[in-house]
């Protein structure tokens, strides 16, 4: 293979046989059931880092199950997004959320996300189901529970406009990309939309959320200290390309 050739198709990771293709990459009725609950305002500090700024006492735990996916396929993720504010260097003030953590259950989402966006996920076991009246959240990694999150089943239909609005936000996040000697080549704060999003249905109804300690699974050290309010909501869309907001490695 000539040096043309590697420049011409390098695009991920492996070099022939890519762990995903290129985007765009749409999704079919993405399933969304999002429950807000307060947490310690000191603890969101820790983790949040500047030039974003902690909104309030609140973290959105999401399960989202995605069934039809270009490029990744069937699968379902986890994790919690933490409300916060990022003013632009033209002043503008972005309210959003900061993605903290990821839990997901295919290779090519996993390795598309953390390689073009910085999404920080990891492998683990994250489920949907419908039970009877409830809908059910678990996430399991390896063979531990980490998370149960419970449901009243489409209780009352919610304005969907709200929704929509929230979905329009920017999330961030952190991309980090190691030199081979270990220290950090690339780390940069991320901003991404969701795109081309067609909302199909939205309810809200009683929820409850337990998280259990573990080492490599670290969602209870954001734990749980008032539910705040449960949505479940069903969508398209396509998930945008992130834009670099902020390089740490650059000098300021």
């Amino acid at each position: 293979m000539k040096i043309a050739d590697v420049r011409a198709n390098a695009f991920a990771m492996p070099l022939t046989n890519p762990a995903y293709p290129r985007p765009p990459y749409k999704f079919y009725n993405r399933e969304f059931v999002v429950i807000t609950y307060r947490t310690d305002p000191e603890r969101l500090q820790a983790v949040v880092p500047e030039p974003l700024e902690v909104v309030g006492d609140t973290v959105a735990y999401e399960f989202i199950r995605m069934p039809d996916s270009t490029g990744f396929g069937d699968y379902t993720e986890t994790g919690q997004v933490i409300p916060v504010r990022f003013t632009t260097p033209s002043g503008e003030v972005q309210e959003g959320g900061f993605v903290h953590a990821m839990y997901l259950d295919d290779n090519s989402p996993i390795a598309g996300g953390r390689e073009i966006w910085g999404f920080p996920k990891k492998l683990a076991t994250p489920k949907i189901s419908h039970q009877a009246e409830t809908l059910v959240g678990t996430l399991h990694y390896g063979s531990i529970p980490c998370v149960v999150a419970t449901m009243g089943y489409k209780h009352r239909e919610l304005d969907l406009e709200p929704v929509r609005a929230g979905m329009a936000k920017p999330a961030f996040m952190i991309k980090i990309i190691p030199h081979v000697d270990g220290t950090a080549r690339v780390c940069e704060l991320v901003r991404y939309y969701m795109e081309d999003v067609t909302l199909k249905g939205a309810w809200t109804g009683p929820a409850a959320l337990q998280f259990f300690e573990h080492a490599m699974c670290d969602v209870a050290k954001l734990p749980v200290r008032e539910i705040v309010s449960a949505s479940h909501y069903i969508a398209d869309l396509t998930l945008g390309l992130g834009e670099v907001v902020y390089d740490y490695l650059k000098d300021d």
